[in-house]
């Protein structure tokens, strides 16, 4: 009788009588092996379709612009992706209620210049960000990449407070000496 792998014999002891049969339990049909091949190639499909759309939204901008105002608040936050995330209180007239400007930086030289600047009137360059998938590029859509100190406060047009310059240390007056 020959040797099949994987066959079991049964039946009575009379090899005559016996049925061969085969155990397909430890084979994988094709048909499901053809399945499982295009589940893997649809979720790599869904990867790379992942990170393109991170990738491009990352380079392009929805708008830029510029906000004025004083940094009120700024800090560095987050569980796994650390990012830099501040307010800045806009006033457009003394007296008036101000409104919140909340950003995020990426920069860590632009986080120092910011953090040098912080109870300066200052001048916030950004980015609008939108379509990034989670909350690990920034708590906000509003990624500032450049930052300018503004000497002068308008109040309206044509009438502009300046700021003071910082007072210089003065020598020590001179004293007589003790004999």
């Amino acid at each position: 009788m020959p040797v099949i792998p994987h066959a079991r014999i049964l039946g009575d002891a009379d090899a005559s009588s016996s049925t061969i049969v085969t155990d397909t339990s430890r084979r994988v049909p094709s048909s499901a092996r053809r399945s499982f091949g295009w589940i893997w190639l649809v979720m790599l499909v869904l990867i790379a379709l992942a990170a393109v759309w991170t990738w491009a939204m990352m380079s392009w901008s929805y708008s830029s612009g510029e906000r004025a105002g004083w940094v009120q608040k700024f800090s560095r936050k987050g569980w796994i992706c650390k990012t830099w995330e501040g307010e800045v209180a806009l006033v457009t007239m003394p007296g008036t209620a101000q409104e919140k400007f909340q950003f995020t930086v990426w920069d860590d030289g632009v986080a120092q210049q910011i953090n040098n600047a912080m109870g300066k009137r200052v001048s916030l360059h950004y980015n609008e960000k939108v379509g990034l998938p989670g909350s690990c590029f920034g708590d906000t859509r509003y990624w500032v990449d450049g930052i300018k100190a503004v000497e002068d406060i308008p109040l309206a047009p044509g009438i502009v407070v300046p700021t003071q310059p910082a007072p210089t240390a003065s020598p020590p007056p001179n004293t007589p000496a003790q004999k």
